[in-house]
């Protein structure tokens, strides 16, 4: 796990409701949709604190909360000790220098019309920095440096494959020597074989560079092998936080150990420690009461259904929100 060096982003209490339309003319909305509910963590300098959870919890709109790319109903994202909320819309155009989004589809945030070398120089453009040589010369030296070739800079997206898009994208977020870089599913949308080349680089990046990283993923062999920090999120809610170590050899929540058991295993028939969950993930726009995972939990109480739980301290980097973990601690996860 990586030695902590200085907070760098602190998010406290992010909410993000979106409103449903109603059908009927100026008749008032009522109805929200609670996409992000009540997160709240922390982000080391050089670490990387991976987000998790099925799809439709919430790990996308955090991400775009971060970047003040959507403005959040609730709740602060302070980076470097400034909530980025405060800021004018100047003054937020200058702090996304130093936070940087990779997206999901390398295709689709590529414009198709640009040459490369347009694309990843745009953001020096926009912030006013260097010269058109010095530009030039930047994009030629990022694009080698995420293993691409100086001739790649005139051709445009439609002539590259899904992992050299996504080495464009890294590269674009290179370009202003980010603090931060936020990667949404970076490799989600890739051929299985290109996967570990597209990670082996961020790391490598990482490394040379001394990126923080924010890595949303749902796959859980993927954030083993990049994060130092596991968030676990479901209906909106982080209901585990803590280090790989501690999520995967010792996950307390019972979401948590319902995703580890469902990794793949080498022998595909051997079912004997998969948890299957029953039911149907709540919705957004209704929550249950009590905890939001009470409906599919295996151990639920009365109180799991009447009292929301807040996350409680399992060790200093470890926590965990759920009214039984003190009982499940003595029920680990079989390996």
């Amino acid at each position: 796990m990586q030695q902590r060096k200085g907070l760098v982003l602190k998010v406290n209490n992010l909410r993000k409701y979106f409103p449903i339309k109603n059908s009927i003319p100026f008749k008032k909305t009522t109805q929200f949709v609670k996409a992000v509910d009540g997160v709240s963590f922390e982000l080391y300098k050089g670490e990387t604190l991976g987000i998790v959870g099925e799809s439709g919890c919430g790990k996308s709109t955090v991400a775009r909360l971060i970047n003040q790319l959507i403005t959040p109903t609730e709740g602060t994202v302070e980076f470097n000790g400034i909530d980025l909320a405060s800021l004018s819309t100047k003054e937020i155009r200058s702090a996304r220098k130093s936070i940087q989004m990779v997206f999901q589809n390398p295709y689709a945030s590529l414009d198709p019309r640009k040459t490369i070398e347009y694309l990843i120089a745009e953001p020096l453009a926009i912030h006013g920095i260097g010269d058109e040589a010095s530009r030039k010369q930047r994009v030629v030296d990022l694009l080698e440096t995420v293993g691409l070739s100086a001739y790649h800079a005139k051709r445009h997206p439609h002539e590259f494959s899904g992992g050299q898009r996504q080495r464009i994208n890294i590269a674009r977020a290179l370009a202003l020597n980010p603090d931060i870089v936020v990667c949404d599913e970076p490799v989600s949308a890739l051929d299985v074989s290109v996967q570990a080349q597209v990670i082996n680089l961020l790391k490598d990046l990482q490394h040379e560079f001394g990126l923080t990283y924010i890595f949303i993923s749902h796959d859980l062999n993927v954030v083993n092998y990049m994060c130092d920090r596991i968030a676990v999120m479901y209906l909106g809610k982080i209901v585990e936080i803590g280090s790989y170590e501690e999520i995967y050899d010792n996950p307390q929540h019972p979401y948590t150990q319902a995703l580890l058991s469902a990794i793949p295993k080498e022998n595909p028939f051997d079912t004997k420690d998969r948890i299957i969950l029953t039911g149907d993930v709540p919705s957004p726009v209704n929550p249950p009461s009590g905890c939001a995972f009470h409906k599919r939990c295996r151990f639920a109480t009365e109180k799991c259904s009447q009292m929301e739980p807040v996350l409680d301290t399992v060790s200093t980097t470890h926590q965990v929100s759920c009214h039984l973990f003190k009982s499940l601690q003595q029920k680990p996860l079989p390996s």
